[in-house]
């Protein structure tokens, strides 16, 4: 198999609850969902507060930091369109915020990744939108 038959990494799909998550992530802006009514924050994007099931939403922008919770380094591309990303890590990211989501961490030595390591938002282009994901925080 050669690089032009490799196919592209999956899109996310568009939900109602998410569409401006991604099309603010594009214009490499990171938000979160926020519930009027008991004012958390939460993620992932969704059309119901999971704390109080309030439909009463809006949007914080984030501040894109966070550390790492958790995370395992992957050896083996799961589908042919990670091939040339291998080895590389897949973390849960506790943000700054509160919330945890998963995330790549990208630019760096998978073997220097630890948990509590300070990381900061990057955005990974995925053809007409960018995904999210994470990078450490170089002081």
């Amino acid at each position: 198999m050669n690089d032009e038959t490799i196919p592209a990494k999956p899109l996310p799909k568009m939900t109602p609850g998410a569409e401006h998550y991604w099309h603010s992530a594009t214009r490499e802006q990171f938000v979160l969902p926020h519930c009027t009514a008991c004012d958390k924050v939460f993620f992932y994007p969704r059309v119901w507060c999971p704390q109080c099931l309030g439909q009463d939403l809006d949007w914080v922008h984030a501040s894109g930091h966070g550390v790492v919770y958790s995370f395992s380094v992957v050896h083996q591309a799961p589908f042919p369109a990670y091939r040339g990303d291998v080895p590389y890590v897949l973390a849960v990211i506790e943000l700054a915020e509160g919330p945890r989501m998963m995330a790549n961490v990208l630019h760096c030595d998978p073997a220097t990744v630890r948990v509590g390591m300070p990381v900061e938002v990057t955005f990974e282009d995925r053809g007409e939108i960018k995904i999210p994901q994470f990078q450490p925080v170089h002081s």
